[in-house]
């Protein structure tokens, strides 16, 4: 298990070094033209980032996209900081809108064995499931966010575990996005080192993790 988790770490630095590549002799897509799109709104472009974030799950635009935007334009501290607010806020909103037409929203989802496994461990401790899964994401994050509004989850606790667990993942894409700022390739390796290990360290749990949440081969 060890083995494979490596290669699949190997070949997540391989695909973040082809999109470099990619980008850099073919796409010339500038990062300093994403920065400079996303400034121009002044002082209100943390709060157009922070609402656009908020917004994502019911336009379902990548997560990740908008937060390597962050770093780019506010820089990996700041970016992470609203990141972490929209993706919050964002998260909440799943969870309010689960609580009002959840039925509606997963029914397909519903039938699954994992699925209803995920909403049983939250209705026991949804404090630490939530964290667990934010921390080692073996799910989409906004199908755990909808599973804890129809569980029996604190909003509270649902917030705080949220901010907590995404706090690794929140930054390692974030200071990625801030390497490309500028000519500094020594800090771009190191970026996406820090992003690789990210990465690659919920893969290296997900095992345990599956255990300790019933996800075995035999259950599911």
């Amino acid at each position: 298990m060890a083995k494979k988790n490596w290669i699949k770490g190997l070949l997540l630095a391989i695909l973040v070094g082809s999109l470099l590549f990619i980008n850099h002799n073919y796409l010339n897509i500038s990062p300093e033209g994403i920065r400079e799109w996303i400034l121009s709104f002044g002082i209100f472009a943390p709060l157009i980032y922070i609402i656009l974030y908020t917004i994502r799950p019911l336009i379902l635009f990548p997560a990740s996209i908008l937060s390597l935007a962050a770093g780019l334009a506010f820089g990996a501290i700041w970016g992470t900081i609203y990141t972490i607010i929209g993706a919050t806020l964002g998260a909440i909103v799943s969870f309010l809108v689960a609580k009002k037409f959840g039925k509606q929203i997963i029914k397909n989802q519903t039938s699954n064995v994992r699925v209803q496994k995920i909403q049983s461990q939250m209705e026991e401790n949804g404090f630490f499931y939530v964290l667990l899964l934010r921390l080692i994401p073996l799910f989409n994050f906004d199908l755990i966010s909808y599973l804890a509004g129809l569980s029996k989850v604190k909003l509270s606790h649902f917030i705080l575990a949220t901010v907590i667990g995404i706090i690794p993942g929140t930054f390692a894409y974030n200071f990625l996005g801030s390497s490309f700022v500028g000519d500094n390739k020594f800090l771009i390796i190191i970026a996406v080192i820090v992003f690789v290990l990210i990465s690659v360290l919920p893969l290296i749990f997900s095992k345990k993790v599956r255990g300790k949440l019933g996800f075995t081969k035999n259950g599911g």
